[in-house]
C-alpha cells in the first residue's frame, strides 16, 4: 500500500474537528456517492445531497453535513484509504475518488515569482530541457528577485513592465505574473479528476515535465469560497515551452488532475487564513531510489486566494455548479535527475505525495496518460447512475 494512504497521514492533523467531505465509489451502487469522514468513518452523505457540487451550494454546507442524522455508514477511513491504492484495490470494496464531481475544474498560473520565472525560462528554451539552465542565468542575470515584493497591477508594477520591455526581457508569462490580470483556465472537465491513491497521467510524448503541488479552493455557485483541498497540477513543460498554445495538451490529459483527499469545510476552527499560512510540502519518491522534496508556502504567492477567486468568477463567467480552483504552486523543480543539465523530470512509477497538516496528504502513482484507467464517468453517466439509484428528487423530498 503506498504509505500516505494512512489516516494518521492523509487526514488532516485535527481530523477529529474537521469538517471533511468527499466522494467514494459504491460497487453496490456502480456508482459515487458524496461521504462525511465521522469518528474514523466515512458515512454516506446522499440522503442530504446527490453530489458535492449541491452540497457546497447549500446556504450552509457545514450545518447540512453536522445536522444529517442515520447515514449509512460505508466503512473505516482507513480502509477507504487503504483500498484507494490503485494498483492494490479491490474493486468489490469502497474507494475515495477525487472529492468533486459537477463543479468546472479552474487553475490559476503564475502565481508565485519563482513559478513565475520557470514559466519565463521554458518559454525561452522553447521547451527543451537542457537549455534551460543557461536560460535561466539570462534572465536571474536580468531582473534577478527584485519582481517578489511587486504586488501585480501595481504602477511599480507598471514601471517594472516598461524596464523589462526595454530590456528586451518582457514574457506573457511576466504579464499574468505581474499585470492587472490574473491567468484563470481551465485545467480539466467536470467529473475528469482522479482522487488520492489513483494513478496520474503524463504524456507518453513528454519528456520534460512535473507536479504541481497546490492547494484548490473549492466555491459556490455564488462565489463564496466555502473550502480548501488539496491538488497536483501536472504539468508538461516541454509541451507548454515549445507553445503557450499548447497549454490544453500540457494540462489536460487523462489523469494530468489529482484532487483530495478530502474538501475541508470552512467553519469555526479552519478558514481562508489558514490557507493563506498553509505550507505545501511534496515529496517525489522514484522506483530507482531518487527522492525530491519541495515545498511551497501560501504566504509567498502574488495574488491573494480571494482575489483569485474572484477573478474566476462574476459577471462574466458563471459556474451554475461551482467550480474548484487550483491557486498555483512556486514548486518548479530543477534538480538533475538524468544527468548535468537536465533538470527533473518524471519516470514511469515515482510517487506523488502533497500534504499539509490542515488538509492531510494527496498521494497519486505516476503512469502514462494512455495507460491510466480511461475516463468513462461523466456528467451523463453520473446522472443516469444517480436516477436508477433514485437520488434525482428534490433535496427536501429525499
Amino acid at each position: 500500500m503506498l504509505a500516505a494512504l494512512d489516516p494518521s497521514h492523509a487526514l488532516p492533523r485535527d481530523a477529529a474537528h474537521a469538517t471533511l467531505i468527499g466522494r467514494a465509489w459504491l460497487p453496490d451502487a456502480s456508482g459515487p456517492s458524496p461521504v462525511a469522514v465521522r469518528d474514523g468513518g466515512v458515512f454516506d452523505l446522499s440522503p442530504v445531497a446527490a453530489t458535492v457540487s449541491e452540497i457546497l451550494n447549500l446556504a450552509d454546507p457545514v450545518g447540512a453535513v453536522r445536522s444529517a442524522q442515520r447515514l449509512a455508514r460505508i466503512g473505516s477511513a482507513s480502509d477507504l484509504l487503504a483500498n484507494s491504492d490503485e494498483a492494490a484495490r479491490d474493486a468489490t470494496r469502497p474507494w475515495l475518488l477525487a472529492p468533486c464531481d459537477l463543479q468546472a475544474i479552474k487553475a490559476a498560473g503564475v502565481t508565485f515569482v519563482s513559478s513565475m520565472l520557470e514559466r519565463v525560462i521554458e518559454e525561452q528554451a522553447r521547451g527543451d530541457p537542457a537549455k534551460a539552465e543557461t536560460v535561466r542565468r539570462a534572465i536571474v542575470g536580468i531582473i534577478g528577485d527584485n519582481l517578489s515584493a511587486v504586488k501585480p497591477g501595481s504602477p511599480e508594477a507598471a514601471r517594472v513592465k516598461e524596464a523589462l520591455i526595454a530590456q528586451g526581457a518582457w514574457s506573457q508569462y511576466l504579464e499574468v505574473g505581474i499585470g492587472p490580470d490574473a491567468e484563470v483556465f481551465t485545467k480539466s472537465q467536470p467529473m475528469s479528476a482522479v482522487g488520492t491513491g489513483a494513478d496520474i497521467g503524463i504524456h507518453p510524448k513528454s519528456a520534460w515535465n512535473n507536479p504541481e503541488p497546490e492547494i484548490v479552493l473549492a466555491v459556490a455557485a455564488d462565489g463564496r469560497v466555502v473550502g480548501a483541498t488539496l491538488g497536483n497540477d501536472v504539468n508538461l513543460r516541454d509541451f507548454e515551452g515549445r507553445s503557450a498554445l499548447l497549454l490544453g495538451k500540457a494540462k489536460d490529459n487523462t489523469g494530468s488532475c489529482a484532487i483530495g483527499p478530502f474538501v475541508r469545510l470552512f467553519d469555526e476552527r479552519y478558514s481562508i487564513d489558514d490557507v493563506r499560512r498553509a505550507d505545501l510540502a511534496l515529496r517525489v519518491e522514484g522506483p530507482d531510489g531518487f527522492v525530491l522534496d519541495g515545498a511551497s508556502p501560501m504566504g509567498r504567492i502574488s495574488r491573494d486566494p480571494l482575489d483569485l477567486a474572484s477573478q474566476a468568477i462574476g459577471a462574466n463567467h458563471q459556474y451554475p455548479d461551482g467550480f474548484v480552483l487550483f491557486l498555483g504552486t512556486m514548486f518548479a523543480p530543477i534538480q538533475d535527475r538524468h544527468g548535468p543539465g537536465q533538470g527533473f523530470t518524471h519516470v514511469v512509477g515515482d510517487v506523488v505525495t502533497v500534504s499539509t497538516p490542515t488538509l492531510g496528504a494527496l498521494v497519486n502513482r505516476v503512469r502514462t496518460s494512455d495507460t491510466v484507467a480511461r475516463w468513462t464517468m461523466g456528467a451523463g453517466a453520473l446522472m443516469r447512475n444517480l436516477a436508477r439509484r433514485g437520488l434525482l428528487a428534490p433535496a427536501g423530498a429525499r
